[in-house]
């Protein structure tokens, strides 16, 4: 049942400066229209800055705590504006995030209002009742956290500045989000009991990826995307395998560099900073690219894979781990897009599959591993949370945000089935 809308004692609204006109009630003023945008009651309840409220009695609260969250959503209409408000504090949460964000993609498919047009009479409307509360003007600045990227499209020196947005934040902030392995991608949840960790399902993973490629002393290991070097360090250590392992990031490189010397295997890994392209010359027994597929792009795919066979020698074999979705939303959405990964390109998995075979790779396996990524993001979460004043300190308050709802959103994209991810097996034929 819908709460009745609350107007705080003695509370005025906001003329276009920001200043109250006589009367108004933002709540009052507000719900009515976003309830016809939404085709229905809010699915959760609104508090605005005036200390006004409306929506469900019982549900988890959206705090407007200026009128600049509506400016940015105004501007930004859907997701990227939210996005914005919730990163800068304008807009906030009372209650549990990943459940406001699961209202509120419920609502979004059992209405249907991603293909329901707005009418111009309901843009109108909703003008009005923005100038009514004073909240038109200029666009906000966006936010510090979000990114800037120019340049061509997935040019060398454009992949390499999305890869700096993301992953050089600092090293000691990953390391308090994940386990010791420092692996940053999907775990392999072998048991579900509580005393099975993060790290034994991180070690699981990179035990299953060495065992399906063959590594063995002396065999060589391309690991391109090689993230804080997880796997690289793994397959030196326990596999005895030699290993060139490739980043884009310099943090990344500047941090594996230094895992090697301390764990004394200098002799068997080789870290370069370089773009997959510029990999050439030797052949390797095993080549792997652990979720960085998805930043290669959709009209660069065939190339990369017609690459990764040329690196193979006959017989050698090829793990690619890599997120899917249907060809809906191939980038992961505004939010993914312009704080997390920009121009990220996912398909459905039988299109990764074909193109791979039409490299002329042997496809000899596939797995699905989306619930294992749902908790190994939850894992992550759980990490956050425990050592957030560290975080803070570190990436400051609007990383934080930025973060919070990354994780919140990608464990449930993952829990409902929106997104998954496999491993596929390939090998280059032996001749």
């Amino acid at each position: 049942m819908r709460g009745q809308t609350a107007r705080r004692p003695g509370g005025t609204s906001r003329g276009l400066a920001g200043r109250p006109a006589a009367g108004a009630d933002v709540c009052a003023t507000l719900v009515p229209v976003l309830e016809r945008f939404a085709r229905g009651p809010l699915p959760v309840r609104l508090r605005a800055w005036d200390g006004s409220e409306g929506g469900p009695a019982d549900a988890p609260a959206v705090v407007l705590r200026t009128p600049r969250a509506l400016r940015r959503i105004l501007w930004h209409p859907g997701e990227l504006g939210v996005a914005q408000a919730y990163v800068t504090g304008d807009l906030d949460i009372e209650g549990d995030l990943t459940e406001v964000l699961k209202l509120g993609w419920a609502t979004a498919r059992e209405r249907n209002l991603a293909g329901t047009r707005i009418r111009p009479g309901e843009w109108a409307q909703a003008a009005a009742a923005l100038v009514r509360l004073g909240v038109t003007g200029l666009p906000p600045r966006p936010p510090a956290s979000q990114a800037r990227v120019s340049g061509r499209l997935h040019s060398r020196a454009r992949d390499r500045a999305v890869i700096a947005h993301h992953y050089d934040l600092t090293a000691a902030f990953y390391q308090l989000l994940m386990d010791e392995s420092m692996a940053y991608s999907c775990a392999r949840w072998e048991r579900a009991d509580p005393e099975y960790t993060l790290a034994d399902a991180q070690r699981a993973k990179l035990d299953a990826i060495c065992r399906k490629t063959g590594l063995a002393p002396g065999r060589t290991l391309l690991d391109i995307g090689c993230g804080w070097g997880s796997l690289s360090l793994h397959a030196a250590r326990h596999y005895g395998a030699r290993v060139t392992a490739v980043t884009l990031s310099a943090e990344q490189a500047a941090f594996v560099t230094r895992r090697v010397a301390e764990q004394e295997l200098g002799e068997r890994v080789e870290v370069r900073r370089a773009d997959y392209r510029e990999i050439g010359g030797s052949r390797y027994d095993a080549v792997t690219a652990i979720e960085m597929g998805e930043h290669v792009g959709q009209q660069q795919y065939p190339a990369f894979c017609a690459r990764l066979r040329r690196l193979l020698t006959g017989g050698g074999r090829l793990l690619i781990q890599q997120m899917s979705r249907d060809g809906k939303d191939p980038g992961g959405g505004p939010f993914i897009e312009n704080w997390i990964a920009p121009d990220m390109h996912m398909r459905p998995v039988g299109e990764t599959v074909g193109l791979i075979e039409r490299a002329g790779l042997e496809v000899l396996g596939v797995e699905s591993m989306r619930e294992d990524y749902g908790r190994t993001i939850r894992a992550w979460l759980e990490n956050f949370r425990k050592n957030q004043p560290e975080i803070t300190r570190l990436i400051g308050p609007e990383q934080v945000r930025v973060w919070l709802l990354y994780l919140n959103g990608g464990a449930l994209a993952f829990e409902e089935g929106r997104m998954g991810v496999h491993q596929v097996l390939a090998q280059r034929p032996p001749r």
